[in-house]
């Protein structure tokens, strides 16, 4: 059975996926009209896989980060978890399930209370959902702590007292404690220098595979996605374009805004051959979510836009390899010179 044109899939064989989301809305009334956040989003998430979602800052990746973990109601759509449809739940419906579900903000040291000891936060999710006697928590937090890299004693210590890395993986432990299934990462290296940004993903890693756990990982950053994701996703003006295994989408991206995303990224090596020297650059600033373009969101940048684009919106369609989607009219499989 072939995979719905407007889904974001794992790679085959993982069976049912841990996380579906269908067609999901996320609006916002405000005085200057209606945001169009995230609109129509349709992705998955496998069991122990890490889908990377990248885009430009005002895009919605966050925002449809928040939708999932239901942190923002969303207007419309359907959010599967392990089989279990989280929407329309209340809260008190959704707190056992935020047990499989939790999140690594951006700011480190804004997501923790400043006013708690270390221990206290690693322990607040285990007491709020009745998990254990104190001194069994109290192992828990030291657990917790080992895995991340930080010493026993962190526990005593207040937020403040920690670099902007070591907060992160206090954030981290934090997300971990309930043992969930997914945790979404909302631009969790974007604030910390590059040498601390590697630590933390090389910790990412190694506890995906010592835990299995699954991370949806968001990020504007092509480099840090390349390092940590399965598969990628590209969201433009909250819809996805394009999606494709790692490796795939490395090698030949399709979807012009997807090209133009890998251009604007710096050159370290001048004397490497520029694959990709002949596409035009990313011109004009990302269209006002009050009111998207119609047809093809990307076709007031695009430097390849037809009379087509301006009407028709594409559909996320399979190109070449079943498992590289585009949501692109001119996106044509590739030819053998280029897979070659």
């Amino acid at each position: 059975m072939s995979a719905s044109p407007d889904t974001v899939r794992p790679d085959a064989g993982q069976g049912d996926p841990l996380l579906a989301v269908e067609d999901l809305v996320v609006r916002y009334d405000t005085p200057q009209g209606v945001v169009h956040a995230v609109d129509g989003v349709s992705l998955t998430v496998g069991r122990g896989e890490t889908l990377g979602l990248v885009g430009e800052s005002g895009c919605g990746k966050s925002t449809l980060g928040r939708a999932i973990l239901r942190l923002i109601e969303p207007a419309s759509g359907r959010i599967r978890l392990d089989g279990e449809d989280l929407s329309g739940k209340s809260r008190a419906a959704l707190r056992p399930i935020r047990r499989k579900l939790q999140m690594v903000f951006q700011d480190p040291f804004g997501s923790l209370d400043p006013r708690w000891t270390v221990g206290q936060l690693l322990a607040e999710p285990l007491h709020v959902h009745g998990i254990g006697r104190r001194s069994e928590r109290r192992d828990r937090v030291i657990d917790l702590l080992a895995r991340v890299g930080l010493p026993a004693d962190a526990a005593s210590r207040h937020p403040h007292e920690f670099s902007g890395g070591q907060r992160q993986r206090i954030g981290i432990a934090r997300a971990l404690a309930l043992s969930p299934a997914l945790v979404v990462c909302d631009e969790p290296v974007s604030a910390l220098d590059v040498s601390v940004q590697a630590q933390i993903l090389n910790l990412l890693d190694d506890l995906q595979r010592d835990l299995g756990v699954a991370f949806l990982f968001i990020s504007h950053d092509l480099s840090v996605v390349e390092h940590i994701a399965d598969r990628v996703g590209v969201m433009y003006l909250g819809r996805i374009v394009e999606t494709a295994p790692r490796a795939v989408l490395w090698r030949r991206p399709l979807h012009p805004y997807t090209r133009a995303l890998f251009d604007a990224v710096p050159r370290m090596e001048p004397d490497r051959p520029a694959e990709r020297r002949t596409r035009a650059a990313l011109t004009g600033d990302l269209p006002s979510a009050f009111a998207p373009p119609a047809g093809c969101r990307f076709h007031t940048r695009c430097p390849l836009a037809v009379e087509r684009c301006r009407h028709e919106a594409p559909s996320l369609r399979a190109v070449g390899d079943p498992d590289h989607l585009v949501a692109c009219h001119l996106a044509e499989p590739p030819s053998k010179t280029d897979l070659a």
